[in-house]
């Protein structure tokens, strides 16, 4: 466990971030292996089965990341003030409530999962498979909950390296799941679902044990109680703006798929290739985003306010130095990357997933320095800013999706990108200049 408050903020919150990056590597490279595996070897249909249901995946996870997100900016809080024994309480009282809150979103999934893949308009010629992949992944959310708020304890204790470790077991296990299930057993979608369900499952349990072996290290004058409804409220007040956050996002990426839809399942396996390639460096800039709001929660539950000006610069920079591979890959060789998901057969879906990242890959920059400055409102507790921001960009690339695609096709849709980014990230810039560099904790 890390002390985020000591150091030079440079370095720290360097090394600290470094095992959250390569973590996010790991994450991603066994999502996009899904993909790749269902893609090579069940066709181009099983990659679009995947797919089509991602965006509702995506609205299950925004519960799972939002709580995260409350949890780790809460305990960091604590954590930063030397309060362990809230520390140990809040650790537990988020163990306890997300349980129950997976439970219930479990049953909900289960039972309205059709008619779900029927709202996003999903083709019948891979509505059953993307059905399939969509209940199986419900039936594990209780596994993605307790990883992702587990791996929010281990970062607000400053412990980058233990979640790091069991996502590359986790990952390593993915894939040869994948490989087995598709390949030799010929399990199709389900066995790329399978695959994420038993490996997602066995790095939460070894998750939980090691963090109950961590958290009984924190030496407390008493036993500090399992549960408490006043930091639940805390935690809740922290994890709601980032859940709606996600979710609105979720609910305008099902209203893009939607339209997506329309274009048949060529567009679909197309698009689904080039988001996942996409989403493996929006998480990325993410993942950086949460070390940096762990180091600003600790450092503002300390009052050490220069160290989060010092901070903030320091992960621009960052965010700026991890964005120019993906510009370099995705921008210069976008249709190699697209085919290492379908064979020379999808003409198509390879030119629609090459204009994808051709378009939007150039503007990458700007989203790490909109996502860095979101991570930093948050470490301060300034949930309500980044939302206006992450709003901002969600209405404007649904709504010019809408426009655009009707005098341009497909590739209207994605011209709508960089231009909700850019405007988010001069409203994020602009609310960390006003809120991050502003009062310390023991100021207000």
């Amino acid at each position: 466990m890390t002390d985020l408050t000591v150091g030079k903020p440079w370095t720290v919150l360097w090394k600290f971030s470094l095992p959250m990056f390569v973590s996010v590597i790991f994450q991603q490279m066994y999502s996009i292996f899904d993909s790749i595996i269902a893609g090579k070897f069940a066709g181009e249909d099983a990659l679009a089965a995947v797919g089509a249901s991602y965006p509702i995946t995506m609205i299950f996870m925004a519960f799972a990341v939002g709580s995260n997100v409350g949890c780790c900016v809460v305990i960091s809080q604590f954590f930063g003030g030397k309060e362990f024994s809230k520390v140990k309480t809040a650790s537990t009282t988020t163990i306890i409530s997300c349980t129950i809150l997976a439970t219930v979103l479990t049953v909900f999934g289960l039972a309205f999962s059709t008619p779900l893949m029927r709202m996003i308009n999903t083709p019948d010629n891979i509505f059953r498979d993307g059905e399939l992949y969509l209940k199986i992944y419900i039936a594990g959310l209780i596994f993605l909950f307790l990883y992702n708020v587990g791996t929010g304890i281990y970062n607000a204790m400053g412990d980058s390296k233990t979640p790091l470790y069991l996502l590359i077991g986790s990952s390593v296990g993915n894939v040869v799941l994948d490989y087995v299930f598709v390949k030799f057993f010929k399990w199709g979608v389900a066995g790329v679902a399978w695959a994420t369900f038993i490996a997602q499952g066995v790095a939460c349990v070894f998750s939980l044990l090691i963090l109950v072996k961590k958290t009984a290290e924190i030496k407390t004058e008493d036993k500090p109680p399992l549960f408490s409804g006043k930091i639940l409220k805390k935690i809740t007040l922290y994890s709601i703006p980032s859940i709606l956050q996600q979710s609105f996002i979720s609910v305008g990426n099902i209203f893009v798929q939607y339209l997506v839809n329309s274009f048949g399942s060529s567009c679909i396996a197309g698009y689904s290739s080039a988001i996942k390639l996409n989403t493996f460096a929006i998480t990325s800039f993410t993942t950086l985003s949460n070390g940096l709001s762990s180091f600003v929660a600790q450092n503002y539950g300390a009052g050490r306010n220069d160290r989060i000006k010092s901070g903030y610069k320091a992960g621009l920079v960052i965010s700026a130095i991890v964005a120019v591979p993906f510009i370099l890959c995705f921008f210069c060789m976008p249709k190699t990357m697209i085919n290492l998901f379908l064979d020379d057969g999808g003409t198509k879906a390879v030119e629609i997933g090459t204009t994808f990242l051709r378009i939007i890959s150039p503007f990458y920059v700007f989203v790490g320095i909109k996502i860095m400055s979101d991570g930093a409102l948050r470490g301060k507790g300034a949930m309500q800013y980044f939302m206006i921001s992450t709003f901002t960009d969600l209405i404007l690339r649904v709504v010019l999706a809408f426009v655009l695609a009707r005098p341009y096709g497909s590739t209207g849709i994605w011209l709508s990108w960089p231009i909700g980014w850019l405007v988010s990230t001069v409203l994020s810039v602009v609310f960390a200049r006003v809120k991050v560099m502003k009062k310390t904790l023991n100021e207000e």
